[in-house]
């Protein structure tokens, strides 16, 4: 196999990594929390999967106009005109990481199973994604559950399709700076959701992409059905969720519905079948209220164990990667929904990524719509793919790795924040550094055992005695002989004394 390494090269690899990690801060490995034991994780274990329909659990009508190539002509750009390479590709040095994949695959493909050659697959469950250039023949119809019939290959609201070329747009032309993470990926689209649609009851749509607004299509249950229809019917190996729920944390960590319930059982069903799911923590806004954050009026300081707010699915972290968002400056991005259940964080302001237009032909994007509004591309929705396409090379590279392990590596290897464990409510075990994730040797992945916190004996004086009782007697015995020196100098002064006068 192109990617298999010697035993001898492994072993030397770990003393250079431990080296390395010695004196290059913010790559040292930590140890990832098990999130299980968390008081502010879900209680008890995961339910069953939920069974897969396939199609909507309601009738939804469409309440908003698609986007289209008239509605964002403004926003709208030749891929040919794009010189520059976006921030957060270059943040995350994909250009390096592109060659050194290319150079230590037998295939010379970025995306593709080493064992075997073929394509590695993504399901992208989300608003759907319409076919276009920079995704080829790569794009595979995986059921929609906004309207009955659909495939999935439709994308109304213009937000998974920018989501999809970020894990795997491929320009080909190299006067285009834009690429997606992982070239040569398969995906598979599932549209799950979509603020274009409504229930049939409702008249208005909303441009806030949660599953908690009261009108849009898609739920949690559908959601679960999604992700168990991509393991189940489509063999995936990565899935990637930019879509959430937000909910008040009432004080306890039980679940509070049926169908909290399934989204959990479903997400720990695909990981246990070696699916690696990612997922976006989350914006602010609407449900969607700060963590960590102080409360006008209340002086106390937050407890990061005691979020304001829980966001499924993130909050099921012990299963998947739960990705924050930075900005241009490298700080965590200020809509970035902050919870103790952050795993990374990945570029999310800024993006230019695919134009969701049926007509969009070689076209980018760097704008998505709510209802008909543009809006600037930016959001943890986009900060996730550049993860689930990390999870996608690190797959490639190395395919003995379970989906658990290739989670650890992401978290052990991304660049970590000062805080005493490595990781924080912000950016998690920190930014990805996909460089590190493919080329760093952990311990424990062969055979060695993995850093251990230690307690050694201490050169330093005993701690204080607050017990007076030795220091009286000390004080005790150096009076008395003091005393009794005194005494005998006395006596001997008068002795020479008597002898001098006699």
């Amino acid at each position: 196999m192109g990617t298999a390494r010697s035993a001898g090269t492994r072993a030397a690899a770990v003393v250079l990594a431990a080296l390395f990690a010695t004196f290059a801060p913010g790559i040292d490995p930590a140890l990832a929390q098990d999130d299980s034991e968390q008081p502010w994780a879900p209680a008890g274990e995961p339910g069953p999967p939920p069974i897969d329909t396939g199609s909507p659990d309601k009738a939804y009508k469409q309440t908003v106009q698609c986007v289209s190539s008239g509605v964002g002509e403004h926003s709208t750009v030749s891929g040919s005109e794009i010189k520059d390479i976006p921030w957060g590709q270059a943040h995350l040095q994909l250009d390096r990481v592109h060659d050194y994949v290319r150079s230590h695959s037998r295939y010379g493909e970025i995306g593709v199973d080493e064992r075997t050659g073929k394509p590695l697959k993504v399901a992208v469950i989300d608003t759907g994604v319409t076919p276009h250039e920079y995704l080829g023949n790569r794009l595979i119809a995986g059921g929609d559950y906004v309207k009955s019939g659909g495939n999935g290959l439709r994308d109304c609201d213009g937000h998974g399709t920018q989501v999809a070329g970020i894990i795997g747009a491929d320009p080909a032309d190299p006067a285009i700076g834009f690429t997606g993470v992982a070239p040569d990926v398969q995906i598979v689209s599932i549209r799950q959701s979509s603020q274009n649609f409504s229930e049939q009851t409702d008249s208005t749509g909303s441009g806030e992409r949660t599953l908690d607004s009261p009108t849009g299509a898609g739920d949690q249950s559908t959601l679960a059905q999604a992700i168990v229809r991509a393991v189940d019917e489509y063999d995936v190996d990565v899935i990637n969720m930019s879509v959430d729920a937000c909910r008040p944390y009432t004080g306890s960590n039980a679940l509070v519905s049926e169908e909290e319930r399934m989204l959990r059982g479903a997400v720990h069903y695909a990981t246990e079948q070696n699916v690696v799911v990612v997922a976006a923590a989350g914006n602010t806004g609407g449900a969607c209220r700060q963590n960590g954050v102080p409360i006008k009026g209340d002086p106390r300081i937050p407890d990061p164990d005691e979020p304001r707010t829980i966001v499924t699915p993130p909050w099921f972290s012990e299963d998947l990667l739960a990705v924050g968002a930075i900005d241009e400056t490298g700080s965590v991005a200020d809509f970035s929904m902050h919870g103790p259940w952050v795993s990374v964080a990945a570029p999310g302001t800024g993006i230019i990524s695919l134009d969701p237009a049926p007509d969009s032909s070689r076209s980018l994007v760097n704008v998505m719509f709510e209802g008909e509004e543009a809006v600037p591309s930016q959001g943890t929705s986009f900060a996730a793919p550049y993860v689930s396409g990390l999870a996608v090379l690190v797959r490639q590279m190395y395919p003995e790795l379970s989906a658990r392990e290739i989670m650890h590596r992401i978290t052990t290897t991304a660049q970590h924040p000062g805080a005493i464990d490595g990781h924080d409510q912000y950016i998690g075990y920190g930014v990805i550094d996909p460089m590190a994730a493919l080329t760093m040797t952990l311990p424990e992945e062969i055979g060695m055992k993995p850093e251990q916190d230690i307690t050694l004996p201490s050169s330093m004086p005993p701690p204080y005695d607050p017990n007076p009782a030795p220091k009286i007697v000390a004080f005790a015995g150096t009076g008395g002989g003091l005393l009794a020196l005194g005494c005998t100098m006395l006596a001997v002064h008068a002795l020479r004394r008597n002898r001098k006068d006699g």
